[in-house]
C-alpha cells in the first residue's frame, strides 16, 4: 500500500512541476499566491489536553509569527479563490514553517481545497498530514466568533482588518476525528510591509518534531523545487 501511494504521488508531484513550469511562464515571481498580505503576531499554545504526538504543539507557551495571506490563484477579486494562510515560525536560532490552505474540516472535506470570498469564513488545515509519534497529524486554523468579517482579496483584507486583530483558534487531529484545539493565532497588519518576499516552504524549513511522510514529500518536492528556482 505504501509503496502504491509513493508511486502515484511521485507521478503527480511530475505532473505538478509541469504545471508550475507553465505558470512560472507567466508569473516569474511566484507562480501561485502571486498576491498577499503581510501579517505579524503570535501564537499562544495551551496546556495539552489531547497530545498529538508532535513535541512543539503539545508544548503549552507564546511565540512570535510572521504570515502571509494569499490568493492562491489569483484570480480576478470578485470571483473565489483558494485562500492560504502561511506561516513562519522561530524556533531556537532557526525557523520553521507552516502551510495552510482553505478546505473543509469535517470528514473527507478536510482533504478538499475550498475556494472562498471571505477569508473569515474560511477554514484552513495542512491538507497533507505531518508524522507524529502517534501516527498522522493533520494542523488547522479557523477564525473565532470574535474575529471581523473579512474579504480575501488583499486590498480589501487590509482595509477591512485596519488596525484589529484577526484571531484564529489553531488545531490539531487525526486523518480522521475531533479537532483538538491547542493554541490561539492573533495578527496584525505587518507595520513595516503590505507584502512580503519571504519564501514559505516546509520541507526546507519543517516542524519540529514533527516527520515528512515520503508520499508527501515527493508530492511536493517537484514543484517546490520549480518554484524556488530563480526566474
Amino acid at each position: 500500500m505504501e509503496l502504491e501511494l509513493e508511486q502515484i504521488s511521485t507521478t503527480a508531484g511530475r505532473g505538478f512541476a509541469l504545471l508550475f513550469r507553465g505558470i512560472k511562464a507567466l508569473r516569474p515571481e511566484r507562480p501561485i499566491h502571486p498576491e498577499g498580505v503581510s501579517l505579524t503576531g503570535s501564537v499562544d499554545k495551551l496546556p495539552p489536553t489531547q497530545r498529538s504526538g508532535i513535541s512543539w504543539v503539545d508544548t503549552p507557551g507564546q511565540v512570535q509569527v510572521q504570515a502571509r495571506l494569499s490568493r492562491s490563484i489569483g484570480l480576478p477579486g470578485p470571483l473565489p479563490d483558494i485562500v492560504g494562510l502561511a506561516l513562519r515560525i522561530p524556533a531556537g536560532s532557526a525557523s520553521f514553517d507552516v502551510l495552510l490552505a482553505s478546505t473543509g474540516m469535517s470528514g473527507a472535506s478536510r482533504f478538499i481545497l475550498i475556494p472562498h470570498r471571505s477569508a473569515s469564513e474560511a477554514a484552513f488545515t495542512t491538507l497533507m498530514p505531518y508524522q507524529g509519534s502517534r501516527g498522522p497529524v493533520l494542523l488547522a486554523a479557523r477564525p473565532l466568533d470574535s474575529a471581523p468579517r473579512l474579504p480575501a482579496k488583499t486590498e480589501d483584507f487590509r482595509q477591512a482588518l485596519g488596525d484589529r486583530v484577526w484571531t484564529l483558534g489553531l488545531y490539531h487531529s487525526a486523518l480522521r476525528g475531533d479537532w483538538i484545539r491547542f493554541a490561539t493565532l492573533s495578527l496584525t497588519l505587518d507595520p513595516n510591509q503590505q507584502d512580503t518576499d519571504r519564501r514559505f516552504d516546509p520541507l526546507l524549513h519543517p516542524l519540529p518534531g514533527a516527520g515528512i511522510y515520503r508520499w508527501t514529500r515527493t508530492l511536493r518536492e517537484p514543484s517546490y523545487t520549480t518554484a524556488r528556482k530563480p526566474s
